[in-house]
């Protein structure tokens, strides 16, 4: 038996969520609905001109990992903290939701990841992330016994940007497949895939990624085209598996020549999209992982998505496992 079902790699960041008007982001100069890489003063900076905050142990994999838990799965996380007081928090929350978590803390500079979302009144977050301790994950974190030992490593694309954890990713993956696992990515954001486009692909085409997941910005921006059916078309032929979100829209998941339409969950009122993609991926890996066809795996992630739009944070409130249960997914 695997120990885990979930590994996930990503950036070990600490939210920091306030709410506010979309003159805001024009008069600071912040990029409406994207995540945007600060430096320590422009962190300083933001976080001076910020109102009431909610501060949530975030970042896209451990986001995931957190829902993987939330559902009843056994997930396990890498990501990188100092040990400062938001290194302690975040290590607190996801151990709390369950997630092992065993990545030795950086002692010293830089300092705990956070990023600055703003809410703006229509739900959309814009990201502001100062990476700090983030970039100094490397491949003497990688727990071989976790890598050999999940049934699906799930790591973010943001990853992508320090260096050193690119070289602990392709490590990870290496020791998941000689094991005979599986490996999948999400595609994080489109300027993320504007900044790593050809790796990416190369990443898909190699077969060191067999799950990719997406939006309808991203997979377009990967593709360079403004036709999602051209887009669609071409990442079913570069990997084993796609799963595209489309906002209200629902989701399509494609495998070989199958196409599997999944909608979208109803809700009451969208407050903040901030980790639904992370959520939906959660909820997709908690089902394929049970060995659950691709319409209930894609109906999982449209169910765990609907309900963290629905609440400020990226991280479950309620129980997924109960929550399915009740709309007969599990």
């Amino acid at each position: 038996m695997p120990d885990y079902d979930v590994l996930c790699i990503g950036n070990a960041i600490v939210d920091i969520i306030a709410q506010c008007e979309e003159a805001f982001l024009e008069t600071n100069g912040i990029i409406k609905g994207a995540m945007n890489l600060i430096d320590t003063h422009r962190a300083e900076l933001l976080y001076s001109r910020m109102g009431p905050a909610i501060e949530a142990s975030g970042g896209s994999a451990g986001n995931t990992a957190a829902g993987v838990a939330s559902f009843g799965g056994r997930a396990a996380f890498f990501g990188k903290v100092s040990n400062d007081g938001l290194g302690e928090i975040y290590a607190h929350d996801i151990r709390a939701q369950g997630v092992a978590f065993d990545t030795k803390p950086l002692t010293g500079e830089p300092p705990t990841a956070r990023s600055m979302i703003f809410v703006t009144p229509d739900g959309e977050r814009s990201m502001n992330t100062y990476l700090g301790a983030c970039v100094e994950l490397g491949p003497e974190d990688v727990e071989a016994d976790k890598a050999s030992g999940a049934k699906v490593t799930y790591f973010e694309g943001y990853l992508w940007d320090p260096p050193r954890a690119k070289e602990a990713i392709r490590q990870t993956a290496r020791l998941a497949h000689a094991a005979g696992r599986e490996v999948s990515m999400t595609l994080s954001d489109s300027f993320c895939v504007d900044r790593y486009r050809d790796e990416f692909l190369e990443l898909m085409r190699s077969g060191t990624v067999d799950i990719v997941f997406a939006n309808s910005h991203e997979i377009k921006s990967l593709y360079q085209t403004s036709s999602f059916d051209e887009a669609l078309a071409k990442i079913r032929k570069d990997c084993r598996i796609a799963a595209v979100t489309r906002s209200e829209k629902g989701s399509v998941i494609v495998r070989g020549d199958e196409t599997v339409v999944i909608q979208a969950t109803a809700i009451r009122e969208l407050v903040d999209t901030t980790g639904a993609g992370d959520l939906y991926a959660a909820g997709f890996l908690h089902g394929y992982t049970q060995g659950r066809d691709l319409k209930t795996c894609g109906d999982l992630g449209s169910l765990a998505a609907g309900l963290v739009i629905q609440q400020i944070g990226p991280r479950p409130r309620q129980n997924l496992r109960r929550e399915a249960e009740q709309a007969g997914l599990l």
